[in-house]
């Protein structure tokens, strides 16, 4: 056996829970010094007619879609075409202002402030499964009333903003973001396997389906009706992708101006610099110098990660949504590059003993859970909860999102993340309330009005 080949058994090794006729899987490719140094298909891209993966099936990767987008930003900035100092009104000048000026680089660095699209999709009810359009969801930011911090101030992930950038792209050049890509990435890097998925009723050939476990075992179809375009919707082969990688080496394609703009990190108000670039992640691992991302959505999983100093990259693209692509593709990268690889060090740091001490909270009464019983109303995301007592506690009900109990911590409420994660209750200056304020995730003081109750501008939020 060669050392070549003693390395793809290992790597196989990796991938065996999931090589099965039954079981969803992977595709991977290993990049070395500009070629393809290993690749293969692991389990099943349909379960249903047995048709197995390889590394010429079509998957959505994603997030990964992302650094797509910031080589079209990268692309038009040093083409003398935009600033990345552009205020985003001067290409989209219905959105809303703010109060505060959003660059496009706040887009590119996810430090806008935008409310991510996702989260605000499921609290207001819309079904992961659902149709969801590039066209909800740039209406859902056009009515989008306050933004979770400064511009500037903080590094919280947001789709959105990728989302207007695509926009942004196609106001300028007067294409469609599919056809911008195809003309000027995929086009000219033979990457003939790749779109910007734009219609969620159109048949690709080749393509994975989407896949979750089932708890009492065996799996089933995630719906996947989405076209993100920008933020996800990428659809493409891991074969392909080595060409994008290649492309950060030879440069053939946006040259040294435009792949080095895609490195540059974001820099906070303060100052502090942040890992995120145009699309990546610039980081380390085992002290190599490492360009990656990730992606999720529905069923799909999927890793890209470049060690560039040592001209080495794996992809790996997923159709089942508990399969863990960056920790193979760390694993990977032990086994290919063992000799460059340090040992990463152990913790030092002491371990503290958490405060278990916990102040007692009062329970609140009958009385007092009955003043916060009625309907409110987010005019942001145009969806209504109604607030309940059941068993001495405190519900949230919508029609189409399951009924979430609200536990009281004495100075709010905590609910179930990503629908209500902290609920803070606002009161108007003679004590009745008004309303409630929603903070968590990627999703922050998001207002809900109590129906029936006057609006005051002295609400204590």
């Amino acid at each position: 056996m060669t050392k070549s080949d003693a390395l793809e058994t290992r790597v196989d090794g990796l991938f065996a829970e999931w090589n099965k006729p039954d079981s969803p899987g992977a595709a991977l490719a290993i990049i070395k010094d500009g070629v393809i140094a290993y690749k293969c298909g692991y389990g099943m891209a349909n379960l249903e007619y047995d048709i197995p993966i390889t590394p010429s099936t079509i998957f959505d990767i994603a997030s990964v879609s992302k650094q797509f987008a910031g080589f079209a930003i990268a692309t038009l900035f040093h083409g003398g075409e935009l600033s990345l100092d552009d205020d985003i009104r001067k290409y989209l000048p219905d959105l809303p202002g703010f109060g505060n000026t959003i660059t496009i680089r706040h887009l590119v660095h996810h430090t806008s402030g935008l409310r991510d699209w996702v989260q605000s999709m499921v609290i207001a009810g819309i079904q992961m499964d659902d149709v969801i359009s590039f066209k909800h969801i740039l209406k859902m930011v056009r009515h989008q009333k306050e933004l979770n911090f400064q511009p500037g101030e903080e590094y919280l992930y947001s789709n959105t903003g990728y989302n207007l950038l695509v926009e942004i792209v196609e106001t300028i050049t007067g294409s469609s973001f599919r056809e911008w890509t195809d003309a000027h990435i995929f086009k000219p890097l033979g990457m003939t396997n790749t779109h910007f998925h734009d219609d969620h009723e159109m048949i690709v050939k080749n393509r994975a389906y989407s896949y979750e476990p089932v708890e009492s075992g065996g799996f089933k179809n995630a719906v996947n009706n989405l076209t993100a375009l920008g933020s996800s919707s990428l659809y493409t082969t891991v074969e392909d992708l080595v060409k994008w990688i290649v492309n950060f080496d030879d440069k053939r394609v946006g040259g040294h101006t435009a792949i080095g703009q895609m490195h540059q990190q974001g820099i906070l108000n303060n100052g502090e610099q942040i890992p995120y670039a145009f699309g990546q992640s610039i980081g380390e691992y085992k002290g190599l110098r490492t360009v990656d991302h990730s992606g999720s959505w529905r069923g799909f999983r999927s890793h890209l990660v470049r060690f560039p100093d040592q001209k080495f990259g794996v992809v790996i693209l997923s159709n089942l949504a508990s399969f863990p692509p960056q920790n193979l593709a760390r694993q990977i990268a032990d086994i290919y590059l063992a000799d460059q690889l340090t040992s990463e060090a152990e913790s030092k740091a002491e371990s503290v003993e958490p405060d278990t001490a916990e102040d007692s909270i009062e329970p609140l009464t009958a009385e007092q859970l009955a003043e916060f019983v009625g309907d409110y109303y987010s005019e942001e995301l145009d969806t209504t909860y109604a607030i309940i007592v059941r068993e001495g506690q405190l519900v949230a009900q919508h029609r189409r999102n399951d009924d979430i109990p609200l536990t009281y911590t004495g100075d709010g409420f905590v609910g179930a993340e990503w629908f209500f994660p902290q609920v803070h209750f606002m009161r108007d200056d003679n004590g009745k309330i008004t309303g409630f304020r929603l903070t968590g995730g990627r999703v922050r003081n998001l207002r809900f009005d109590r129906r029936g109750v006057k609006r005051e501008r002295k609400n204590h939020d």
